[in-house]
């Protein structure tokens, strides 16, 4: 479009010069205005005819009626004029509404060039990264991206993973550590064992959140998509019957003036802009939404429940005691609880196998794993069977609390319990210990603020665990004792108060309740398919200041959207009733077309800069239309 208007505008130009220096009855003036005209009908035409075969109505039609009506007068300058304003506002629309495209365009970016794969005999070929496959090993050198999700396997550096969590500071990382498509090395040079590439990535699936959102519409835009089809025919039998009242006047210039301000392309822009601002503000700190639909039902939300471990502690649990029962050892009570736990990836098992490794345990795994979600494991083990869990796991299976020498009313208070058993007999607890993370109580203030009226814990750990860490925190309610099971059944009580709910976990033991509640936000999701796919908003990191930005961001877009298509109708109900009365002219009605278009995409583009107090905004506004 932007080559047809140029060209068209240097043809209006043309025409003023001729008309200002050729006196020949305004003969090349209309010439060079009438080339003008047919330049910029082009582009038009085109977006007119790209309408029909999508099947789709956007109300362009108007912008042809307005232009050929004003030809009609037989006045061509005053007609190439409005044919340019209002080309210039569809450009203005065309670059907003494929804000998004550019988005996917600047992420296909981030993972450009070759990897540097490790052959059998440690020679090194250039390959694309899209050729990557699960297995192959890449070496990183300083500077470079890393082109597809792994776990080091030699060397340590610090990862700049800003694209990926949001998070401005690079990680240290080593070996074990797992690294994302889309991040850069910044220091050391490691060696990367891939697990996923090309769209199976962190980044491929963001790509695929991107485009679903791209994709979905607010509730009230596709109320007026279904509507739209009478638009231009109430638009065309208003502009008649003016014409009607005014055919011996100047009836002919009032349609003209009533079709181009009739023309809603402050209102086709109303909501694109805005979730395109707010699409990447959210993504800008590691907030990724799959449904534009969630942003306005977060608007909404009024209730936060929080799954405990690695949410609002830090899910680092470490061994805070063992217990055997007498006449069992430290190391016999251990060794049975490597066993029971060394292929799980719940917090609980990893403490247990971070102090095996400590004490130089040599790890067994089980021959065969049964697993109840939020209760315990079984485990068989050559000849033996192992029983690790909770107590309301050891009472199913008709022991007591006093076999594993343990007292509910004074020990292990505050921590979480691993109970022990093998071959019917109890082996003793270990007790482990979880602390709230630092920035909790903050972030949990903020939500308040913001207008959240209830909160609550809810945990798998048993209750006094769950309350010793809600004492500290500004929560109404805290449950413990909760199988995933209960947690549904928590979210649908609260929800029974008359709250509209998120919940807030890890997306793995947490899924039937993200399913449940309103809107699911799954925490520290990058890495985990399954935290993306059953929550509603995924965070990228565990920062829980997102939270608040998220509520905050989520209302102030739907205000923005409100706003603008405010804005829009007085636009087009105050240019039919000032054209209607002979007070506007086609030509100022198209300038202020063009005023209109601007005025919503700067209005939306303040939301571009929301989350700055998190992390800076380094982008410069003239990118915002860019998406």
């Amino acid at each position: 479009m932007h080559l047809w208007a140029f060209a068209g505008l240097i043809f209006i130009i043309n025409s003023f010069v001729f008309l200002k220096t050729v006196d020949d009855g305004l003969f090349l003036a209309s010439v060079s205005a009438g080339i003008a005209v047919a330049i910029l009908l082009i582009p038009m035409l085109r977006t007119l005819f790209e309408d029909f075969r999508e099947k789709q109505m956007k109300m362009h039609e108007l912008v042809i009626l307005a232009v050929l009506a004003s030809c009609s007068q037989g006045d061509l300058i005053t007609s190439s004029c409005i044919a340019f304003f209002m080309l210039l506002s569809m450009i203005i629309e065309s670059k907003t509404a494929s804000g998004v495209q550019s988005s996917l365009e600047a992420l296909a970016k981030i993972t450009p060039g070759k990897a540097n794969r490790v052959k059998e005999d440690g020679a090194l070929e250039d390959v694309e990264g899209k050729d990557l496959l699960p297995g192959d090993i890449i070496r990183v050198s300083p500077g470079e991206n890393i082109l597809a999700d792994g776990e080091i396997i030699k060397g340590r550096s610090s990862i700049n993973e800003a694209n990926i969590t949001g998070e401005s500071l690079p990680v240290d990382k080593g070996e074990t550590s797992k690294v994302f498509a889309g991040t850069t090395n910044l220091t050391g040079v490691v060696e990367v064992k891939v697990l996923k590439a090309g769209e199976d990535t962190a980044i491929g699936r963001v790509r695929e959140l991107i485009l679903q959102a791209e994709g979905s519409k607010l509730p009230f835009v596709r109320l007026i998509d279904e509507y739209v089809k009478y638009y231009t025919p109430l638009v065309v039998m208003i502009a008649a019957i003016v014409l009607f009242f005014n055919k011996d006047t100047d009836g002919v210039n009032r349609v003209v003036a009533i079709l181009v301000a009739t023309c809603p392309i402050a209102l086709i822009l109303a909501t694109p802009t805005a979730v395109v601002a707010s699409l990447s503000a959210a993504a800008r700190l590691g907030v990724l939404i799959k449904d534009v639909n969630d942003i306005e039902a977060m608007a909404r939300i009024e209730a936060f429940i929080f799954d405990k471990t690695g949410t609002l502690t830090s899910g680092v649990l470490q061994v805070a005691c063992l217990k055997p029962v007498p006449g069992v050892k430290n190391a016999d009570l251990l060794r049975a609880a490597v066993i029971a736990e060394s292929d799980s990836k719940h917090p609980v098992a990893k403490a247990i196998m971070q102090l095996a490794d400590k004490a130089r345990m040599k790890v067994r795994h089980a021959d065969s794993l049964h697993e109840e979600p939020g209760r315990g494991v079984k485990a068989s083990f050559k000849d033996q069977t192992i029983l690790a869990g909770n107590l309301a796991w050891m009472e199913d299976n008709r022991f007591k609390a006093e076999q594993f020498n343990f007292s509910t009313k004074k020990d292990g208070v505050g921590m979480s319990l691993l109970f022990i058993c093998r071959d019917g007999k109890p082996l003793g607890w270990i007790g482990l210990s979880d602390q709230p993370r630092p920035e909790v109580a903050e972030s949990l203030v903020d939500l308040q603020g913001s207008g959240i009226s209830y909160s609550a814990i809810v945990s798998g750990d048993r209750t006094s665990v769950v309350d010793a860490v809600s004492k500290d925190l500004p929560v109404h309610e805290a449950f413990g004792d909760c199988t995933p099971d209960m947690k549904v059944d928590k979210v649908k009580y609260v929800k029974d108060k008359g709250y509209r709910v998120a919940f807030v976990g890890d997306g793995v033991n947490d899924g039937p309740a993200l399913a449940t509640s309103d809107i699911g936000i799954a925490m520290g999701a990058a890495g985990s398919d399954v935290a993306i796919e059953s929550s509603t908003i995924a965070l990228m990191n565990n920062e829980l200041d997102r939270l608040p930005f998220l509520v905050t961001l989520s209302r102030k877009m739907r205000m923005t959207v409100i706003q603008n298509f405010l804005l829009g109708g007085i636009f087009i109900i105050g240019g039919i009733s000032l054209g209607a009365l002979g007070s506007l002219s086609p030509v100022i009605a198209a300038v202020l077309q063009v005023i209109g278009a601007l005025g919503v995409v700067l209005n939306s583009a303040r939301l571009i800069r929301q989350g700055e107090e998190i992390q800076a905004f380094d982008q410069p506004l003239g990118e915002v239309n860019e998406g």
